[in-house]
């Protein structure tokens, strides 16, 4: 691989940064310096260094963001702050973009990565992936919920209707209910619930496979994660575990951030 490829793509510099880094002589590969843009290096083998900070190489790379509201899910927006804007300059890496999309007023866990192959797999819905949604709603769970989104309950879609895949729901207190699916309709939950006639009035997605939110995340906060656990998101928990945990640890989820 050629250096400054590699920096372009372990780095948020651009090819022509990198290249002119490298020219200043801000790079060492093995501790020598180089200064040849198209010198040949072996990532999982040389120690390259950009300004004396060693470079950890990454085939693809992995970031949990906790979405606050007013955040739209893009790469690039001119007139609104986007899910990547609220990554730091180092961090904004090439091709990196978010895996599926939260609503701009809903908040929680979104992956952002640039391994296309696992948001695939992730998105697709006849890979069953599960996304777990908190979601406050204006009136209890009527009896009929339960067994109507676990049949498919049908929704607006256009001039007709859509029939939704199988879905799980369980009210863990008055007026919160945790809702497991595996598609991703536009505002699907939302509708689900004004299918039955309820209304969501805020939403909170807080796992996704078998990785939750951190009950500890600010809000607008992210960490970098492992290819092993971004893993974890294609593997899906029992529902009961999952309104255990949800119920013990964001039940409270809009007081404590006054949402």
């Amino acid at each position: 691989m050629r250096l400054d490829r590699f920096l372009s793509e372990q780095t948020a510099l651009s090819r022509k940064d990198a290249q002119t880094a490298i020219r200043k002589g801000s790079v060492t590969v093995d501790g020598i310096v180089v200064k040849k843009p198209d010198h040949t290096v072996f990532p999982e083998k040389n120690e390259i260094s950009l300004a004396g900070k060693p470079l950890v190489f990454a085939e693809h790379h992995y970031f949990l963001l906790h979405k606050p509201e007013g955040v739209i899910t893009a790469t690039e927006d001119a007139k609104q702050k986007t899910v990547l804007d609220l990554l730091s300059a180092d961090d904004r890496l090439p091709k990196l973009a978010p895996c599926g999309r939260l609503d701009i007023d809903t908040t929680g866990l979104l992956l952002i990565t640039d391994d296309g192959q696992l948001s695939h797999r992730m998105l697709s819905p006849k890979h069953h992936v599960m996304k777990y949604y908190l979601a406050k709603l204006s009136e209890p769970l009527s009896a009929d919920t339960k067994p109507r989104f676990a049949d498919g309950i049908a929704i607006r879609e256009g001039a007709g209707e859509v029939i939704c895949q199988p879905a799980e729901c369980e009210e863990i207190a008055p007026c919160l209910a945790v809702v497991g699916i595996h598609e991703g309709r536009y505002h699907q939950v939302k509708r689900m619930f004004a299918a039955v006639g309820n209304h969501v009035e805020k939403l909170l997605r807080f796992q996704i496979g078998n990785v939750p939110l951190p009950p500890d995340l600010p809000l607008g906060a992210y960490f970098v994660i492992s290819d092993k656990e971004a893993g974890e998101m294609l593997m899906n928990p029992a529902f009961s575990s999952i309104c255990a945990f949800c119920k013990e640890n964001y039940s409270s989820y809009w007081i404590n951030n006054q949402a």
